[in-house]
């Protein structure tokens, strides 16, 4: 409501100002014109030779419609034409500005002067009244005078000015009225948006806003409307979450489950190397063979199995971290070709006891994003386990290609493939495909578990696929 009346006193309020600064020149602006038109109207009436008549006629519908006294006179001050009865008087204005050089009243001054005709503003000097006048010569020769009386511009200002006040009162108490009606318009469907938050606030989504309106309330109300259905979408949400959680929990005897399995791996891992090393230490320490031959030979089992006791301890303390998320991931920026180049040519020993021949292309090099140190963990754990499972042409094929803005590495080696009920096993801890076979090369079944936990601690793929001649291991890495 304050707003309406405010807008009121501000238009009312410059409507005066206006009236006040503006109206007069508009007015002199405006009576200037009229007697432009009618010198011009005239002076083409004479020009064309009209009749007494005509001439009459238009000279009194000029006067009649802008209230102007007008003579016409010929050289000899003779009346050709004239709106009023007195013409005496006007031919003595017209002689008085022809000839009179006295000095103008302080109110007096020209508007316009040229070789046909000045135009005036001049006061009565009897009445003190204020006209327009227009005096000069007609293109016939004729010598004219037109005026038209200004009537008190100050008094029509302050009529107007009061009229625009009293105009404001009266706009002021209807927009009171259009306040308070539109104020109630607007506040209805506010109040029905509180109550719709007042019952989401109680988490009772089933109340919406029904209103039409497509202005802003409109499109407050239908935000508001879906608001309600994400909340209540995101509370099932979060109780489903919920349910999930107590589904996790429940899974702890699980996890407590494979715990206990994993001791039990762990247990018949050593077992094995454990038992060997006491029944030799014991026959060392019994002195069952006496000849330097056999004591030589009986420690080099006892080193032989102790170290593999060692790196089984040290592959699951490896993958430990890696899974509890212990072990810190640097990614950094390195060349894979270098990488692979390097660790086959520390393994060439291993190689050439294997009886292996290993192919790589001569890749220009090729940067990657990741954590040198494990990129060659997970390399070195497939190139071993190549070289544990080779057959047949005893080959090993290494090779980097770009998949969609990723780095694939591949190790393919010859030999009988995996079987396909065990190839979603093989990333499992302690899980042995044959394990006469991994027994005899020392395998502890934990490689492919750290490539998994390796990978998984990145997000970037690893796998496996089958070849009627041979298998294939593989990881990516981010393109660099």
């Amino acid at each position: 409501m304050l707003t309406f009346l405010g807008l009121i006193v501000l238009v009312v309020g410059a409507c005066i100002l206006v009236n006040s600064f503006f109206l007069e020149d508009y007015y002199v602006r405006h009576k200037v014109d009229v007697l432009r038109n009618a010198y011009r109207t005239v002076n083409t009436a004479l020009t064309d030779g009209a009749g007494e008549s005509d001439l009459n006629m238009t000279v009194q519908k000029l006067s009649d419609t802008y209230n102007i006294s007008m003579v016409v006179v010929d050289e000899a001050m003779g009346t050709v034409v004239s709106s009023i009865n007195d013409v005496d008087f006007l031919q003595r204005q017209l002689i008085s500005n022809l000839f009179d050089r006295r000095p103008m009243a302080p109110d007096d001054r020209i508007i316009e002067e040229n070789d046909k005709y000045t135009l005036q503003i001049k006061s009565d000097v009897m009445t003190g009244d204020q006209y327009i006048e227009m005096w000069g010569l007609m293109d016939s020769g004729s010598l004219f005078i037109m005026r038209s009386a200004m009537e008190s511009i100050e008094d029509s200002v302050a009529i107007s000015n009061r009229f625009l006040i009293y105009i404001g009162v009266i706009a002021g108490m209807v927009s009171i009225l259009i306040s308070l009606f539109a104020s109630r318009l607007i506040s209805k469907p506010i109040r029905e948006l509180t109550g719709i938050s007042e019952k989401m606030k109680e988490l009772d989504f089933n109340v919406k806003y029904e209103g039409e309106a497509h202005n802003e309330i409109g499109v407050l109300g239908q935000n508001i409307n879906e608001l309600s259905e994400t909340l209540e979408s995101t509370i099932s949400e979060l109780k489903t979450a919920n349910n999930e959680l107590e589904r996790d929990i429940a899974r702890k005897t699980e996890i407590d489950d494979m715990r206990k399995e994993f001791l039990s791996n762990v247990s018949h891992e050593l077992k094995t190397p454990l038992a060997l090393i006491q029944g030799y230490a014991e026959g060392l320490k019994d002195c069952v063979n006496d000849d330097a031959e056999s004591r030589e030979y009986y420690s080099d089992v006892i080193v032989d199995e102790a170290a593999k006791m060692n790196n089984i301890v040290q592959k699951l303390l490896t993958l430990n971290q890696l899974e509890f998320g212990q072990d810190s991931v640097s990614l950094e920026r390195f060349d894979i070709v270098a990488l692979i180049k390097d660790y086959i040519g520390s393994a060439d020993i291993l190689i050439r006891q294997a009886g292996a021949h290993v192919q790589m292309e001569d890749y220009k090099p090729v940067d990657v994003w990741g954590d040198e140190f494990k990129a060659e963990e997970v390399f070195n754990n497939y190139f071993t386990n190549a070289l544990n499972h080779l057959d047949g042409e005893r080959k090993i094929d290494i090779s980097i290609r770009r998949i969609e803005g990723k780095v694939r590495i591949s190790v393919f080696n010859t030999g009988e493939p995996i079987p396909e009920d065990a190839i979603e096993h093989i990333w499992e801890k302690f899980y042995k495909v044959d394990k006469a076979r991994t027994r005899e090369y020392g395998g502890s079944g934990v490689g492919l578990s750290i490539v998994k936990a390796i990978q998984d601690s990145i997000g970037r793929a690893y796998g496996v696929i089958n070849y009627d001649n041979g298998v294939e291991f593989y990881f990516e890495l981010d393109a660099a």
